[in-house]
């Protein structure tokens, strides 16, 4: 009997050392899983902002439908440009009091163009073509776009905003360590249940990544 109850005692002790590793093991695997595939989304995110400011830049606008953005890299040239000071004679006000008086102008001259493609993704198309896509194996999933303007003050302005959910990320994940990242409020990581740029509620053209991921802006 007594052979039996140590037994026993041996078995409870390692279940229980097995299941304080598991309580230790299994958040640090989770965050090294989550680290990774952040790092691979966000870098898409990236791609996905510097093609919508370049769209803003000749357009005047963000764009909300992939195919329009995707069509839009392949053709769009940024205007070249070079400004200059210049004067020039008032000729209403000599006309006017017979005295010379110049006026101080800025000039911008257009000195040629360059393609957006190029100038963003160095010609490689299958870049921003596949940006829009989640690159988490096993996930079949586009980012969620959306652009369009907000009232500030007298004036409409350009916003647009791009996001994932961590949920979609991380799909084979504990459920458990998935939901607490969706809670997790942290300088050092992701916040909320999105990763995300931009805002369709803000002028904000900034992801919601920390520092260690690179630029945010």
């Amino acid at each position: 009997m007594r052979f039996v109850i140590q037994i026993l005692l041996w078995a409870v002790i390692i279940f229980l050392a097995y299941l304080t590793f598991n309580a230790v093991y299994e958040p640090i695997q989770f965050n090294k899983v989550k680290e990774k595939r952040y790092a691979k989304v966000i870098k898409n995110l990236k791609d996905i902002r510097s093609a919508e400011l370049a769209h803003k830049e000749v357009t005047g606008r963000f764009q909300g439908d992939w195919d329009s953005l995707v069509k839009f890299l392949d053709t769009a040239e940024f205007a070249i440009t070079q400004r200059r000071d210049t004067t020039y004679l008032d000729e209403e006000y000599k006309k006017t009091y017979g005295v010379d008086q110049y006026i101080e102008s800025v000039v911008t001259d257009t000195l040629g163009f360059v393609s957006v493609k190029d100038s963003l993704f160095q010609g490689n198309t299958q870049r921003y073509q596949n940006m829009m896509n989640v690159p988490i194996e096993g996930v079949d999933a586009k980012f969620d776009l959306e652009a369009g303007t907000i009232k500030k003050g007298e004036n409409n302005i350009p916003v647009f905003e791009v996001k994932i959910a961590k949920a979609k990320v991380l799909h084979d994940q504990d459920r458990t360590l998935v939901l607490q990242e969706n809670e997790i409020q942290s300088v050092d990581d992701v916040n909320g249940r999105y990763i995300s740029v931009g805002s369709m509620t803000e002028v904000n053209t900034s992801g919601n990544w920390p520092k260690v991921y690179g630029d945010n802006e």
